[in-house]
């Protein structure tokens, strides 16, 4: 189920079928990531097809895009966006 907390999660599943799921992502990777794999073995076939002798192999977890959690926000960070916003919205004016 998709979003489900942590807590509530933990409390429908066992330990046992946890670490199956843990052990199954590790074989046949799903979700967010998943789509990506084929795209980044191919890049990297094609880099090390291209690469000059010598050169270090490029591995497929080279190729991958990185996916952060996005930095949550302080009060102030949201006070500076609005002031970049206003005043590029006025021209600089106050």
């Amino acid at each position: 189920m998709l979003g489900m907390p942590v807590a509530e999660m933990l409390s429908r599943i066992s330990s046992r079928e946890l670490t199956e799921w843990m052990i199954f992502y590790g074989m046949e990777p799903f979700g967010n990531e998943a789509p990506y794999i084929g795209h980044a073995i191919t890049a990297s076939t094609i880099a090390n097809a291209n690469r000059k002798k010598g050169t270090k192999p490029i591995k497929p977890e080279d190729m991958m895009p990185k996916f952060e959690r996005p930095k949550t926000q302080t009060t102030d960070d949201m006070i500076g966006v609005a002031k970049m916003v206003t005043a590029a919205l006025s021209g600089g004016k106050k």
